[in-house]
């Protein structure tokens, strides 16, 4: 090889070299970007916040209220209703609280924001279905409910009569909001960070409830599985009793809360949303039930007790004692009884 074919070489590869670099530092520029970009992008409300929502959806065709938390609201369309406070709501980003395109218009956003969303009507209550509206026997439906407008259950579905000719009725089976679009008005309130507020806001999101709520740590004896000294592996797994701590939210129930049907069938799925989100062990639900009832109660207790006979009740020989210890006489009983 000659000298300036070696020269030539050289060349080439300090090109490359300085090529190379420059490529790598491009490389470095565009991660460094790429980060600023995504931690800018992660500012602001993320998932798994509990966040404070004022909010009015209407339909965008009719402008039909579907759902608000303004009291003022409320009042001009004449839905106050007196089990029901119009105020801000709470949900958890991220866990379907609200339609997807609210939760990501508001995600990234700041306390104080308010803007406005559309969702179509495919994403909201679904598109409307000619095909949901069918004729049924009217024996299917209540006597009271055989007329236009009426809300019936027909084989499990949910649906509206449209009309009732002779012994037969229309009944229209698409949600009632199905094909209208809904424009959602909104305003971040608030972020929440007390635990007991959170657990506040999500019983009153799910049941419309404001109930006595307080965290407490309590020591509790459980059965633990302990390593064994058996080195067979087909022995039966060993347990103790040990003393652990458990971090426990109380509730105190009220009436309108033990008479929800929503409650009563789905507290359990309740109970995991605030323990996942609380980061708690366990959820205990407790009712307190007072009054002036006890003493009458009491008493029917003994008397019924004394009636039912058998092992616990007294027998007539002991009635009649008690009856001559009283200096009571049982024919005037059963006279006053009579009368």
């Amino acid at each position: 090889m000659t000298d300036d074919q070696e020269a030539e070489m050289a060349d080439n590869e300090e090109t490359a070299d300085v090529e190379d670099e420059a490529a790598e530092a491009e490389e470095t520029t565009e991660e460094t970007e790429e980060v600023a970009e995504t931690e800018e992008t992660e500012g602001g409300l993320q998932d798994g916040d509990f966040v404070k929502l004022d909010y009015t959806a209407r339909t965008v065709e009719t402008d039909r209220l579907v759902d608000t938390t303004d009291p003022e609201v409320a009042e001009e369309e004449g839905i106050e209703e007196e089990d029901r406070e119009f105020e801000p709501r709470v949900i958890v980003l991220g866990e379907g609280h609200m339609f997807d395109e609210v939760e990501d218009e508001i995600r990234g956003k700041e306390v104080g924001d308010s803007g406005t969303v559309i969702i179509p009507a495919v994403d909201a209550f679904g598109e409307y279905d000619d095909e949901q509206v069918r004729t049924v026997s009217v024996e299917k439906l209540p006597e009271d409910s055989r007329r236009p407008g009426a809300q019936v259950q027909v084989d499990g579905e949910q649906g509206f009569v449209n009309a009732v000719i002779g012994g037969r009725a229309r009944v229209d089976f698409n949600h009632p909001l199905a094909g209208d679009d809904i424009e959602y008005e909104y305003e971040i309130v608030d972020v929440v960070d007390d635990r007991v507020e959170k657990a506040k806001g999500l019983m009153e999101m799910f049941f419309d409830v404001d109930l006595e709520m307080w965290f407490e740590t309590d020591e509790v004896e459980e059965e633990v599985q302990v390593e064994s000294d058996d080195d067979d592996e087909d022995a039966e797994p060993e347990f103790e009793t040990q003393t652990v701590e458990k971090e426990t939210l109380y509730i105190e129930s009220d009436p309108q809360l033990q008479m929800n049907q929503q409650w009563m069938f789905g507290k359990q799925q309740v109970a995991q949303q605030l323990m996942q989100h609380l980061d708690i062990d366990r959820v205990i639900v407790q009712e307190t039930i007072s009054g002036g009832m006890g003493g009458m109660m009491g008493g029917m207790g003994g008397m019924m007790g004394g009636m039912g006979g058998g092992a616990g009740g007294a027998d007539a020989a002991d009635i009649e004692e008690a009856l001559e210890e009283a200096d009571i006489d049982a024919d005037d009983i059963e006279a006053d009884l009579e009368e």
